[in-house]
């Protein structure tokens, strides 16, 4: 799959992805990416997850979650970590 991505540094992918998170009719006040690990050919990012003051998820936990799987499905297929 390497052979039909693009290469990108760490930084750069992370300011692609929030530019998108931002972009997106989804997007929540707070709503960022601030990790990036690339498993096998998949990108998984992460960020604030909204839970409540006991660690449990909150009703905006769902929608960051499915904007991260947006994130690796659309940059996966797109880019690949360089080290």
């Amino acid at each position: 799959m390497r052979a039909t991505t693009q290469p990108i540094e760490r930084n750069a992918l992370l300011a692609e992805a929030n530019n998108i998170i931002r972009q997106h009719e989804d997007y929540l006040d707070g709503m960022v990416a601030t990790d990036v690990e690339q498993k096998s050919h998949v990108l998984v990012f992460r960020g604030e997850f909204f839970l409540d003051a006991e660690g449990l998820p909150t009703a905006k936990t769902t929608a960051v979650f499915n904007m991260f799987k947006h994130l690796a499905h659309v940059l996966s297929e797109k880019y690949h970590l360089v080290s």
